[in-house]
């Protein structure tokens, strides 16, 4: 007769980083790093190891020695990011955030990352669920760039951008680049990623030896920001969130079971 294996009986728990990322306290990624850090308890005792499961019914979690909680309403804020703002909650060097920008009291904080001196669509949340997975690297999600040249682009190098540019030895994914006008004999072109390496729009034109002379993100995720001036930001409107969750949910499945099988990726 055969026996049956003792297995540990996790019905009802979930990742320690998916519950402090329902609590609104970052993406999952960042929770990950924050439990590396020592600075995540449950039940009193300090937890660093990733991948720990916690029941959200009985067991006490607290961040920064304050206990928290799975957040029950949401918030999600479209900004026209202006320049010369970081796009993280605080900064070390005490520039402005994007959350200062914002200025309301809930704690909130930005999907992804824009540079300093890039402006435009930046979604801002207190959703870590959501956020994790438009920010995961695997979800290719849609982002399309308004770009300025320091001078004429060549026909070559627009082509090169369908078959991807050499980045830190890895090719970048095919993605379309537009010239839409021409300023001064600089070039104006849209860029539509799916991809989002650290300043990959920069990289990619310094690569073909051109510098960015100003870069705008006009639409992420299906959010655009066309009409609304610099700084400007404004509450999601019910159907853009059902389109932003319906578009999560596509991939959801696919990334929660590579997260399964190897949670380093």
């Amino acid at each position: 007769m055969s026996k049956k294996m003792n297995r540990p009986n996790n019905r009802g728990k979930i990742r320690l980083n998916r519950f402090l990322a329902m609590a609104g306290i970052a993406s999952r990624r960042t929770c990950d790093q924050y439990i590396q850090e020592g600075r995540v308890k449950v039940n009193g005792q300090v937890v660093t190891t990733l991948g720990t499961r916690v029941d959200p019914r009985k067991d006490v979690v607290e961040f920064d020695n304050e206990r928290v909680y799975p957040i029950k309403y949401f918030i999600y804020i479209l900004m026209n990011k202006p320049p010369r703002t970081v796009t993280t909650v605080k900064d070390e060097k005490g520039r402005k955030t994007v959350i200062d920008v914002l200025g309301i009291p809930e704690r909130l904080f930005p999907v992804g990352r824009l540079d300093y001196n890039t402006t435009g669509a930046l979604l801002i949340t207190n959703d870590g669920e959501l956020t994790y997975y438009l920010t995961h690297p695997r979800f290719e999600v849609k982002k399309v760039y308004r770009v300025l040249l320091n001078k004429m682009i060549r026909p070559i190098d627009l082509h090169r951008f369908q078959t991807g540019i050499e980045l830190d030895g890895v090719m970048t994914a095919p993605c379309r680049a537009e010239e839409l006008r021409r300023i001064d004999n600089r070039s104006y072109l849209e860029v539509e990623l799916h991809e989002g390496r650290n300043r990959q729009i920069r990289r990619m034109f310094s690569k073909l030896g051109y510098e960015v002379e100003e870069l705008h993100r006009i639409e992420f995720a299906g959010l655009r920001v066309s009409d609304m001036k610099p700084g400007e930001w404004r509450e999601l409107t019910p159907e853009e969130i059902k389109r932003l969750k319906r578009l999560v949910a596509q991939q959801r499945e696919k990334i929660d079971q590579q997260w399964e099988a190897d949670p380093s990726k």
